[in-house]
């Protein structure tokens, strides 16, 4: 019964919080507002959920989620500061990046987490899912680029959500 009425009961103060953070507020009125969208939005989207999500490790989503927010913080002085400075000499390349990561919501978290990062966007899936192609804006060493997406986003990914072990 519970999770017919709540179906995603961590999605909902997250989507809360999110919505909060987005309208800069906290008065009652957004509070509500944001209550009644986590709820919504988990309960009418429910059917496109595949499978249940399984967090095996949630202290390290925690520390994973400060990871991101600390580079989109830093990718967007970069991107300025390349905008501003001299766009003439940027590098931009497409780059293959090999998949470790076989489930669904850890993918579909790296392609996500890889386009909110300025800088980068995920432009294509391959379709066996073992690799992805990602647009740099920027980047001298294609090599360096894909080891960092896969030890700063991908390799804590597989730990949080794929049991390892």
């Amino acid at each position: 019964m519970f999770k017919r009425l709540l179906p995603h009961p961590v999605l909902t103060p997250i989507l809360t919080i999110i919505w909060l953070l987005l309208t800069n507020s906290i008065a009652t009125g957004q509070l509500l507002l944001g209550l009644m969208l986590g709820w919504a939005i988990p309960f009418f989207t429910i059917r496109f959920w595949p499978d249940e999500v399984t967090i095996y490790q949630p202290i390290k989503l925690l520390q994973f989620s400060l990871v991101v927010l600390f580079d989109i913080l830093v990718a967007n002085f970069i991107v300025a500061r390349l905008i501003l400075g001299n766009p003439d000499r940027l590098s931009p390349t497409f780059i293959i990046v090999p998949l470790d990561i076989k489930s669904d919501i850890a993918i579909s978290l790296l392609a996500n987490i890889i386009s909110l990062t300025p800088g980068t966007v995920s432009s294509l899936l391959i379709e066996d899912r073992t690799q992805l192609v990602v647009h740099a804006l920027d980047t001298d060493n294609a090599d360096a680029l894909i080891a960092s997406i896969k030890t700063r986003y991908e390799a804590p990914l597989k730990e949080i959500f794929e049991h390892v072990g």
